[in-house]
């Protein structure tokens, strides 16, 4: 057997990061966390520090704005997996920048983890922090730098728990809100899994320079389709609300930030239903559930079985 790469992560401490963090420690890569000074003495961040600590995962101090401490670490590892926040989604271009210099990276993973920002119609603002990060692949791929970009759709942990109903806390027992016609194809992924596939795809050459979609044939749901699962397992029938397009985006553009953000992504999922309205084509994608089908994800449906 080769070695398994050894994984730097930047941002490595925020919501998708932590799951794809202990999926690379779980399955043996050498795993090393690029991490502030300031984050270390974060008492917030502290248990999720000493839990990677326990799991074998090495810190590396340093700062994305310092390029000095970004190629040190970068020399330490053969890959790169960024899940910076998308407030410093353009600042990615600081780590093509140390991966060009330090010379020896096998392959960049920027943040993504969500819609294939490629192939969307969304409106704004969603429209231009997609475009921030389709900007950013331009970049690596100008640069030359070896890659792979994971497109993993909708976090199960955002949208099922509260059947995507804003503000609510549980899937509703009465009444449920539909974006549109509610037959978009939608893909929802435990978190969990995302970081699995991930991982699978370091040392798998396969996936070298490719979009990787996190797309199993169990997760993908029309809305409608879900709120039918949903009213199965409960035994009851809900009230449906169809909010049309043209109010859909009305509400968009009076919405105050982040909701008209939140509301934007909602849109090109929900009602452009931008995650399964193309073809994965050989040239330049790939499905995880089919290059891994020994990974045992957790369904829709399974998922759904826990709030009931």
């Amino acid at each position: 057997m080769a070695e398994k790469s050894k994984i730097l992560f930047i941002g490595g401490t925020g919501y998708i990061g932590k799951f794809i963090v202990e999926a690379s420690a779980k399955s043996g890569h050498p795993t090393f966390l690029f991490v502030r000074e300031s984050t270390l003495s974060d008492s917030s961040k502290s248990p999720l520090i000493e839990s990677f600590k326990k799991s074998g995962v090495t810190c590396i101090t340093g700062d994305l704005y310092d390029h000095a401490s970004l190629v040190n670490a970068i020399k330490q590892v053969d890959v790169v997996i960024s899940t910076v926040g998308h407030m410093q989604i353009q600042d990615q271009v600081k780590i093509i920048a140390a991966i060009k210099e330090a010379g020896n990276i096998k392959k960049f993973y920027p943040s993504e983890f969500g819609n294939d920002v490629d192939r969307t119609n969304a409106v704004e603002p969603a429209k231009s922090a997609f475009a921030a990060k389709a900007e950013i692949r331009r970049a690596i791929e100008a640069a030359g730098i070896p890659y792979t970009y994971v497109s993993s759709n909708c976090f199960a942990g955002y949208f099922l728990p509260n059947l995507a109903q804003p503000g609510a806390t549980a899937p509703p027992r009465d009444k449920v809100t539909i974006l549109g016609d509610g037959n978009a194809k939608v893909v929802y992924n435990d978190e969990h899994d995302i970081g699995t596939y991930t991982i699978k795809t370091v040392d798998d050459p396969k996936t070298l320079n490719k979009i990787v979609y996190i797309k199993p044939p169990n997760n993908i749901y029309s809305f409608n389709e879900l709120v039918s699962l949903w009213e199965k397992k409960i035994g009851k029938t809900l009230e449906r609300v169809n909010i049309q397009e043209e109010q859909v985006l009305k509400n968009i553009q009076e919405s105050p930030v982040p909701l008209n953000v939140l509301l934007s992504i909602s849109h090109s999922i929900f009602v452009k239903g931008d995650q399964t309205n193309f073809v994965i084509e050989p040239s330049f994608g790939v499905e995880a559930s089919e290059l891994y089908p020994d990974v045992k994800y957790t369904t829709v449906d399974e998922y759904l079985s826990r709030f009931v």
